[in-house]
């Protein structure tokens, strides 16, 4: 019931159980729901309070075999927060030994920095007993003081004793018992809410130096989210197609960078040129085609029924023609890893471009663009390669003749007699 305010706590006690009622459906199970309630007074401290259910050993009837340790997890996931404040809350005519409260707060908070210890009932002890070596930490030592209160019985409660009342009579109760009179000015409930106000405004000024420090840190990340996340949007087609083209052309100066230096990549390029291709040429079966057998066989079909007089040109053309032909294949392989360079050079700049970060549609649409095009590319590009081939292999100079008997003469020289060649 949100913004609903009261003034009268019977009503609240009701809106409480009612609230209850309604996440729980009237039956004695829990919700890990909370129920707010924000109480102003100027006779409260300033605190925030998580009343949790109690711990119990078994589930009663209307209850979920998994009550206990549903219990018992609600409780962990609150008291094992390292900033939350533990009352491990007792009752004194029980057995110290036997608190689950304390128990707990020992497994969440062993140093105790945390902790408070709280006994209730006092009023309810056996006579000739006392809870004075509790209270005094002589029993069960905490780094801070044990608190003494004492409560509404169930009959205050039913006859609508208000809570003004009641800390009176536990103000008189506690200076006029002869076993707590010392210690009245540390007991009850008010000394235990100045006591836990003191607590938490330490606390606080002793982790201002760290709060300060993790809000800077996160104004620091804010802000370097916002400049990664950049600029608005914009709304109209017009400027989304400006920022769409502000941001290719982002791409496209990294894309270059890759390519003409200033960022790896570009060296790739060259070394298909500078070592595959020259490579795979000199692997070429040039020693088999231009065997001396294969060389007579060439010739000879290429004369015909008329043998040459000077010198075969015919069979030289034929011959280089269908020599030049081996450079087809590794042309069209330099154009294949020149492309796959290409493409992987695309991948890069794209994941180097911090202003695609935030646009990962526009990311997968540029890398299928980019690809669709290197591969038209690579066809066009196999296509003139395997033209320029073509085209050496078809027109042959008269210098080119004139030039080869001079270099195999050379060549004839510096050979055995057996390795000459026949023409």
């Amino acid at each position: 019931m949100p913004k609903r305010r009261f003034s009268d706590f019977a009503l609240v006690r009701k809106e409480i159980q009612d609230e209850t009622d309604r996440m729980t459906g009237r039956s004695k199970q829990i919700s890990p729901i909370p129920i707010h309630l924000s109480i102003y007074s100027p006779n409260v401290v300033n605190l925030t309070l998580i009343d949790l259910p109690g711990l119990t050993k078994v589930a009663i009837e209307g209850q979920p075999d998994s009550i206990v340790e549903d219990i018992e997890n609600m409780v962990r996931s609150y008291v094992e927060k390292p900033n939350c404040i533990i009352l491990a809350i007792s009752p004194a005519n029980q057995d110290i030994a036997t608190s689950d409260a304390i128990k707990l707060a020992r497994e969440v908070d062993p140093s105790g920095e945390r902790t408070f210890g709280v006994l209730t009932k006092l009023d309810l002890m056996d006579k000739g007993t006392n809870a004075l070596d509790v209270l005094e930490g002589r029993s069960y030592r905490l780094q801070h003081p044990w608190v003494g209160i004492v409560n509404r019985s169930q009959a205050d409660i039913n006859k609508n004793v208000d809570m003004i009342v009641a800390r009176r009579r536990e103000r008189e109760y506690f200076a006029n018992s002869p076993e707590y009179s010392h210690l009245s000015s540390k007991m009850g409930s008010e000394y235990l809410a100045k006591l836990l106000s003191r607590h938490l405004e330490s606390v606080i000024r002793a982790r201002i130096p760290s709060i300060t420090s993790l809000i800077n840190k996160s104004i620091d990340e804010l802000e370097s989210e916002m400049n990664h996340i950049g600029r608005p949007i914009a709304v109209d087609a017009g400027a989304q197609l400006y920022t769409i083209l502000e941001l290719c052309r982002a791409f496209d100066k990294i894309f270059k960078e890759h390519l003409e230096g200033g960022r790896p990549g570009g060296d790739r390029i060259y070394g298909v040129f500078d070592n595959q291709l020259p490579t795979a040429l000199k692997k070429l079966p040039f020693d088999r085609h231009l065997s001396l057998q294969n060389v007579r066989k060439v010739v000879s079909e290429a004369d015909g029924y008329q043998p040459h007089l000077i010198a075969p040109e015919q069979g030289y053309r034929r011959l280089i023609e269908s020599s030049l032909n081996y450079f087809r294949g590794p042309a069209e392989a330099s154009v294949d890893a020149v492309h796959y360079v290409l493409k992987e050079l695309v991948r890069k700049s794209i994941g180097e471009t911090q202003e695609l970060k935030r646009f990962p549609t526009l990311q997968a649409e540029l890398a299928a663009a980019s690809y669709e095009a290197l591969e038209r590319f690579r066809e066009d590009g196999k296509k003139t390669t395997l033209r320029l081939v073509d085209m050496e292999s078809s027109y042959l100079t008269v210098e080119f003749f004139r030039r080869l008997p001079r270099k195999w003469r050379r060549e004839d020289i510096l050979l055995p007699q057996h390795r000459r060649t026949v023409f």
